[in-house]
């Protein structure tokens, strides 16, 4: 087994390590306490092309692949974990136009999306009333004589109030004929699309710098080129952006999590208890071990769904096992870094408190946990 990164891996990790280190470091926390979006931060990522790091250079992209992606996105999140999530998405959105978008729509949108022109895309699939289980979303797209009406609305939109184009996911099919998941189209909607409605952002507990809002849509009319891949075959377009939409986030936790084992080391190294280092206490070194242990792993397991990505190999288990691990994970180091720095680690002086905030929800979104370990157990049943 092969553990080397190419040339190019190499560079991009190394474009996106030092620009985390000079511009997103500095201002992390800044954006977390004022909950500014971070849209010159964006930019600059843009230009270095990490906004579209698997997209085709023919569409503004860097074409290096799905390693390199997860590799820059660990950089990143490590940096400012805000403003990866905005670069997850936008990145997904992108791939998701390529893979499935036709050549016109790949042209108008790719290249603003990957330029920075836009300073997001989005991804609305989830509703108040359907987030783990699509097969209830309520938002329908009635079809017209030269479109589609838009009805209905979605839930936890990161990005929304700034994105230049969303990807929607809607009913197309009635529930007699096309149950559950089947008869879900997808399309795509442009910013200020007459009766799309952007709701007010959620007062979230971490990555307070990343937008997530609801948004509704009422009479939203939509040409016929706007769908995304075929009538009824939304779902498909969905599992295929989630697939690697959580080699993303399996990405994002292993960058925050090591951001705050770099911490927890150097404040156990600084810290003097009973006239020495606490880093030279069993329990803290215990601490250290056990994040440092765990954190490779989820690693590896990261980088091997992004291997197969980038093979064209299967990689839907994969990918959850990827997901579930770095995000469980991570949050034990998270969790572990607050106590090693005591009562500071509790006061926003120091970023470990930031840091447990912000990788909590990624055992959340792009699928729990536990709709991890269902894809994941599924997959060993069928084998």
């Amino acid at each position: 087994m092969d553990f080397a990164l190419s040339d190019t891996e190499q560079l991009i990790q190394k474009t996106a390590r030092d620009y985390a280190e000079r511009r997103l470091v500095p201002v992390a926390a800044e954006i977390d306490e004022n909950e500014r979006f971070p849209a010159s931060e964006l930019r600059g990522l843009a230009e270095l092309g990490l906004m579209g790091v698997n997209v085709p250079a023919s569409l503004g992209g860097a074409e290096a692949g799905a390693v390199a992606y997860a590799l820059s996105m660990i950089e990143v999140a490590g940096g400012c974990a805000s403003t990866a999530v905005t670069m997850a998405v936008t990145n997904m959105v992108a791939e998701i136009i390529c893979r499935f978008g036709t050549s016109e729509q790949q042209t108008k949108y790719v290249p603003k999306l990957t330029s920075g022109e836009y300073a997001a895309g989005s991804f609305a699939l989830s509703e108040p009333g359907a987030g783990s289980d699509p097969g209830g979303m309520q938002t329908a797209a009635t079809a017209t004589s030269d479109g589609f009406l838009l009805n209905g609305s979605k839930a936890w939109v990161t990005s929304g109030a700034h994105a230049g184009v969303l990807v929607v996911w809607a009913r197309t099919a009635p529930r007699e004929t096309h149950a559950g998941a089947r008869g879900i189209s997808c399309f795509l909607v442009e910013k200020g699309t007459t009766g799309m409605k952007v709701g007010v952002a959620e007062k979230k507990m971490g990555l307070r710098g990343s937008n997530t809002v609801p948004i509704v849509f009422e009479d939203c009319f939509l040409p016929e080129w706007a769908l995304l891949g075929e009538l009824h075959e939304g779902f498909r377009v969905a599992m295929t952006a989630l697939d690697g939409g959580r080699i993303g986030i399996s990405a994002q936790a292993v960058g925050i999590a090591s951001a705050a084992l770099d911490e927890a080391a150097r404040y156990a190294k600084d810290r003097r208890q009973f006239d020495r280092p606490i880093a030279e206490f069993q329990a803290i070194q215990w601490f250290l071990a056990d994040s440092k242990t765990e954190l490779d792993a989820a690693r590896l397991l990261c980088l091997r769904a992004a291997s197969m990505k980038l093979d064209s190999k299967p990689f839907t288990r994969e990918a959850a096992i990827a997901k579930l691990f770095a995000s469980e994970a991570a949050n034990r180091i998270c969790d572990r870094a607050l106590q090693v720095h005591g009562g500071y680690g509790y006061v926003r002086d120091f970023a470990a408190e930031r840091h447990l905030r912000d990788v909590r929800v990624t055992r959340i979104y792009e699928g729990t946990s536990e709709i991890q370990r269902t894809v994941i157990a599924r997959s060993v049943l069928r084998d």
